[in-house]
């Protein structure tokens, strides 16, 4: 009787143990979306055996989120955002129904996301946006909802009431506030800008609206316009060929420009380009017979750069960068700046010209004294951080290179402490910029010594302290944390006979005091009464 009730406290206390310890492994179910990681054999598939959920091993299964935060662009490489480990967001462990991915459609600022809402869009409800139909990532189409993978162009989303007539950059027409008018639009931007009694017409007196495909269409593009008898009736009956404007103008059939069959191209300015728009009072302002200087393009036209690009020799003239078909398009090359005392290298080679030469804010563009070192444009964060003799000058070149930023190129060894093992897998910054409480991020460079624990904590809880300054390389190598340098017939109880067959945790068990649970390895009492 007594043996049975022996039996019977055994698997009681057992049982008691066992779920105990499913308790301390798994703290509760996973979501619904987490489900089938369920077990203690998946545990390794989010957590990493002593440490906490890390970043990698959330983003080798949300590819979609890492892509996006490598390409810095989304939500998640916001400043809100960015920094963050996954877990201060998304946890888990809190039940089956536990909502992971949670925001207020009300708070929440989309302009983190990089596309910011505006007029009618503040309006909608997010879901109007957010369908499967208008993803344009045919990846993401697989999942049953998600908010990424949408265009940001407005035909992503929007029929194309032109049906492919017009350019698909629907604001340079339209606004965010409405379709109807488009109060963008400007006819004096097409090739048939509306002058004298043209701007009196009606749109749809030239615009016609048809049917196409079934649907409603108005008529923008293709209308012919190259000749007045394209629309108008000519009355001549072809007497004096097509080209009407040679004798009238826009304004009215009846005012005669008295300039019959004239032919500039007969002068020594032929006009070309742009030329070929501007009316003949903008140049001949007296008369035409007046001569006019015409030599240079300054003749006519103010110095734009402000004598930015004059020699000793004069003015360089606009054409030496311009063409007549107008002052945006320059044909200043690439090649041509190679040859100035600033040559494009790496990332600079794909920096738009605007983005140095006329920075944010700027009325006019710059060409001259505008900088040549990385400071000039760039702030130096690692001012008053890092120590002059690493980079001279505060030149960024000492350790960044021109084709990216995190492309970091130093000896380490320069600074007396020699990166080993799996210190040399780490970026700068891993060690360097640490985040404070308040969650900013800081960065140490001299502040920082050599002791493992000023980046590593102490899991033994001061257990081998005997001065602080690498003491873990007794046991441990740089490789990774397996005590692989601990040899037991050091220590002051050199394992003999039966004990080197023993499991290192039947003799060291954890402890807990006060908070902290470690493993005790320092035994206080080596007797053997004390353990058997």
């Amino acid at each position: 009787m007594r043996i049975r009730y022996s039996i019977s406290l055994f698997l009681l206390l057992a049982l008691f143990l066992a779920q105990s310890l499913n308790a301390q492994i798994s703290p509760g179910d996973l979501a619904a979306v987490h489900a089938h990681l369920e077990g203690n054999e998946n545990c390794t598939q989010c957590h990493t055996l002593g440490d906490k959920v890390t970043n990698n091993k959330c983003l080798a299964c949300h590819s979609e989120i890492d892509k996006r935060i490598q390409q810095d662009r989304g939500y998640h490489a916001s400043y809100q955002v960015k920094g963050k480990d996954c877990y201060v967001c998304h946890n888990d462990h809190h039940g089956r129904n536990f909502d992971i991915i949670r925001f207020d459609p009300d708070t929440f600022n989309h302009d983190l996301t990089g596309y910011q809402l505006q007029g009618a869009h503040n309006t909608l409800d997010c879901k109007s946006c957010h369908q499967k139909d208008y993803l344009i990532d045919q990846d993401l189409k697989e999942k049953d909802f998600t908010y990424l993978g949408l265009g940001t162009s407005c035909l992503s989303c929007h029929e194309d009431y032109h049906q492919g007539t017009l350019d698909n950059n629907c604001l340079s027409c339209h606004n965010y506030e409405q379709f109807s008018p488009a109060s963008g639009f400007d006819h004096s931007l097409t090739a048939f800008p509306l002058k004298g009694k043209h701007r009196e017409v009606e749109c749809i007196e030239c615009h016609e609206v048809q049917e196409r495909n079934g649907k409603k269409f108005h008529r923008f593009s293709g209308v012919a316009h190259s000749n007045c008898t394209d629309c108008h009736e000519d009355p001549h009956h072809n007497r004096f060929g097509q080209n009407c404007t040679q004798c009238h103008t826009e304004q009215s059939f009846h005012i005669m420009k008295g300039m019959e069959n004239f032919n500039h191209n007969r002068t020594d300015f032929p006009l070309e380009g742009l030329h070929k728009t501007v009316d003949c009072e903008s140049c001949h302002k007296d008369n035409y017979t007046t001569p006019i200087p015409h030599r240079n393009c300054m003749d006519c036209h103010t110095d734009y750069h402000e004598g930015q690009f004059t020699k000793a020799s004069g003015p360089v003239d606009c054409a030496d960068c311009h063409n007549v078909n107008g002052f945006e398009n320059y044909t200043f090359t690439l090649e041509r700046h190679q040859q100035t005392d600033f040559p494009l290298e790496g990332a600079h080679m794909a920096t738009p010209c605007f983005a140095c030469h006329q920075k944010e804010g700027a009325e006019k563009w710059r060409f001259r004294d505008i900088g040549e070192s990385c400071n000039d444009c760039h702030e130096n964060i690692h001012e008053t951080h890092i120590d002059e003799k690493y980079y001279p000058d505060a030149d960024c070149k000492s350790c960044h290179n021109l084709n990216r930023w995190n492309l970091v190129e130093f000896d380490h060894d320069l600074t007396g402490y020699t990166l080993e093992g799996a210190h040399r897998k780490q970026s700068c910054r891993d060690c360097h910029f640490v985040e404070n409480k308040d969650g900013d991020t800081q960065q140490r460079f001299g502040e920082l010594t050599t002791a493992c624990t000023e980046c590593h904590r102490d899991v033994h809880y001061g257990q081998f302290e005997k001065t602080r300054e690498n003491r873990c390389l007794r046991c441990h190598a740089y490789t990774d944390w397996t005590a692989e340098k601990f040899d037991h017939d050091n220590t002051e109880f050199p394992l003999q006979g039966r004990h080197k067959e023993i499991e290192c945790s039947a003799c060291h068990k954890e402890i807990r005091q006060g908070n902290v649970t470690y493993v005790l390895y320092k035994i206080p009492d080596y007797r053997c009464e004390a353990c058997h």
